[in-house]
């Protein structure tokens, strides 16, 4: 629901300041400030934002009133500070993921969100980091590393933002406050089509690419050459070889007439199916054939019969009905999610049992659990914690097996706590109505070039996903598929001004390194001085910036320079180090045993999977009850929509524990399983 210029201003208790879409983040705008983003979003808040009178979960919350230039509406985006010390949720997840596990806690997250169109006039809810129908949600941590959690708009999501623009807004946002790095895991997807590997066949990029982000690390051992060796295979795939690989299929004429139609349509010659996409992607919006779309659909359940109610009849009686509950089934149902149904209703089923436990514990019908007691009492039948983490946070007001699931904020604790109750009388249930969908057209009844989507989506169906007979092709397509995280970076500038920049690093102690399992430590802060600073200056700033931004630095105290040992503190640093390089300091009161140290959280578990896989890649996993080695749930065999069993052991230990006799009989059944493989292809070797 859009909001006028006139509605912005009047429901504001004093006129808002309004910013244009199309310009706010361009350079120098709204933003003059040059400083490292922890000191530039403090400038934001004063001077762009409005200090609203109410908070979510004690998080205080900005809000920024956009107008669009062209069509004159105007929508919110929100900016919530996040105190990292008194969150229910201190370390990141999407730093784990993004391979950042080993950086330090900031003490600030900043969230910038834009809500759905409908929730523009209301204020943001408990649970609001949670929603993944927001336009657009975006972390940033205090060090100005961040990440884009959600964006939708590039298929719907809204009526009045498109993907495009939101992103464009978001692209100049980070550039803006001085963003160094920000990672994202691509799941988009047009029309049923995953564009990671649409558009990098196409582009030879992600959809993501155009805002110059790029490939990160892939899931299950996948990395840049894979990735790339993947994107080569694919997209040089000519034309000529798919008509003849698929001339004994039953899709035989509809690929030939679609290459066909569309290589009459162009002006250049189409050899590589990169040549035919780029084509048909780039005349979407045209029509190619003056000729009407068929369109068939079919009704899932019998349709009603016509009524002769007035609307404003039909009104009152579908707001009687508003719902309450869901069942959890028709919400998993709706979920875009990696894991299958049954291994989503499992979880849930296994929570609400917590549940009941602790209720009959108590003998009090009111006694929940907070997330974490949830989390903690799942995980001992369950050991996939992104799956546990993923169905919680779906579990609001959702009927599971006899019992509704509640969830609140404790108002005294402050922390969110789970609850169930019998499903009774007065609880209504919201199940979906009859509805028309459409289908695909039949295969016979494909007619090219009236739709440009229809044809793209054929050609990625039949030949990206579905080539026959190459197994060369579909390790390719799934190489991609599972090619999810990437990342922007802002190198570090040195501006021609009256500053001095410097990328300054704290080393501890080789004491402290010696006894941390980390193999890389955190990047540097930004550091910016005057001209005539002195080095006893820089120390001071170091100090404070480190002090302001990470948890374990709160006692940090500068006393070395590395290769500066023999100057004085009152030396100019003008002329002593060049602006723009990157220093190495030591110093004391580095508190490594501090709770909130590193961004993947307390837990020291390490990954080695089969696939290659030596990180933590958001995929489901397991970890082996002898080893406590973690890897992929897939690869040991276990489907998405089986459960973990209660006790697992690894290849490796199995093979440990077997006694010598049988080593013998083991490597025979490998060399009898090893004539199954199947035989080298050209190109293969780029997964391996």
């Amino acid at each position: 629901m859009s909001i006028s210029i006139f509605e912005a201003c009047k429901k504001r208790k004093r006129k808002p300041k309004l910013f244009g879409l199309q310009t706010f983040g361009n350079p120098g705008y709204p933003i003059t400030h040059s400083g490292p983003f922890r000191d530039s979003v403090q400038y934001f808040l004063q001077e762009c934002a409005e200090l609203e009178d109410y908070n979510v979960e004690g998080m205080p919350i900005w809000c920024t009133m956009l107008v669009h230039e062209n069509r004159g509406f105007v929508f919110p985006l929100y900016a919530i500070e996040e105190s990292v010390k008194n969150s229910m949720r201190p370390f990141c997840d999407h730093c784990r993921c993004a391979g950042w596990s080993h950086h330090f806690v900031s003490k600030r997250k900043y969230h910038l969100i834009i809500p759905v169109d409908d929730e523009w006039r209301n204020p943001l809810n408990e649970g609001v980091f949670d929603l993944e129908t927001h336009l657009l949600h975006g972390l940033i941590h205090s060090n100005g590393f961040g990440h884009l959690i959600c964006i939708n708009g590039i298929e719907g999501g809204s009526k009045y933002l498109c993907g495009r623009e939101i992103m464009d807004l978001w692209d100049r946002i980070c550039t803006n406050l001085h963003a160094r790095k920000i990672s994202l895991e691509d799941v988009a997807k047009k029309q049923m089509m995953d564009l990671r590997l649409l558009y990098g066949v196409t582009y030879g990029n992600s959809w993501f690419g155009r805002w110059g982000y790029k490939f990160c690390h892939g899931s299950y051992g996948v990395n840049k050459h894979n990735y790339e060796s993947a994107i080569d295979v694919l997209s040089s795939l000519e034309l000529d070889k798919i008509i003849k690989d698929f001339a004994h299929t039953k899709q035989c004429r509809d690929v030939k007439q679609i290459i066909g139609c569309y290589r009459d349509l162009s002006k250049t010659q189409l050899i590589t199916i990169r040549d035919i996409l780029r084509f048909i992607l780039s005349h979407k919006s045209r029509v190619l054939l003056q000729r009407k779309p068929v369109v068939t659909a079919t009704v899932l359940l019998s349709p009603p019969k016509p009524s002769t109610r007035t609307s404003q009849q039909t009104k009152a009686v579908a707001k009687q009905r508003a719902v309450k509950c869901q069942r959890f089934s028709t919400v998993a149902a709706n979920l875009d999610s990696r894991w299958s149904m049954r291994r989503l209703e499992y979880t849930a089923n296994v929570i609400v049992d917590a549940l009941k436990e602790k209720r009959e514990q108590s003998g009090s019908s009111h006694c929940g659990m907070t997330r974490q007691e949830a989390r903690d009492a799942a995980r001992l039948h369950i050991g996939d914690t992104g799956l546990i983490d993923y169905v919680l946070k779906s579990m609001k007001n959702v009927i599971v097996g006899g019992y509704i699931v509640r969830r609140v904020v404790n108002l005294s604790t402050r922390l969110l706590e789970f609850s169930i109750q019998e499903v009774g009388k007065g609880v209504e249930v919201n199940e979906p109505e009859p509805k028309i969908v459409s289908q695909p057209l039949p295969i016979s009844a494909i007619t090219p070039g009236i739709d440009a989507y229809s044809d793209v989506a054929y050609l990625y169906t039949t030949v990206l996903l579905g080539y026959p007979e190459s197994q060369v092709f579909e390790l390719a397509s799934q190489t991609i598929l599972n090619s999810k995280h990437f990342v922007k970076e802002w190198p570090f500038k040195d501006l021609d001004d009256d500053l001095l920049r410097f990328i300054c690093r704290v080393m501890p102690s080789l004491s402290i390194l010696e006894n941390e399992a980390t193999s890389k430590f955190p990047p540097g802060e930004y550091i910016v001085v005057p001209l005539h600073a002195t080095i006893g200056d820089l120390k001071e700033a170091v100090q404070s910036a480190m002090r302001d931004t990470y948890c374990v630095m709160e006692k940090l105290v500068v006393t070395d320079i590395e290769g500066m040992e023999g100057f004085e503190d009152r030396e100019v640093l003008f002329g002593a180090v060049e602006s723009g390089s990157e220093l190495l300091l030591r110093g004391r009161g580095l508190d490594l045993c501090d709770e909130f140290k590193f961004e993947g959280g307390p837990d020291n578990w390490t990954v080695i999977c089969k696939c290659g896989a030596r990180d933590d890649d958001g995929e489901r996993m397991v970890s082996c009850d002898i080893c406590e080695m973690w890897q992929h749930t897939r690869c040991s065999g276990i489907g998405d929509d089986e459960s973990v069993p209660p006790l697992f052991v690894c290849d490796g230990c199995c093979a440990s524990l077997m006694p010598p006799s049988t080593q013998p009989f083991l490597e025979l059944q490998y060399l009898e399983d090893s004539m199954f493989l199947p035989e080298y292809e050209p190109g293969m070797e780029f997964l391996y």
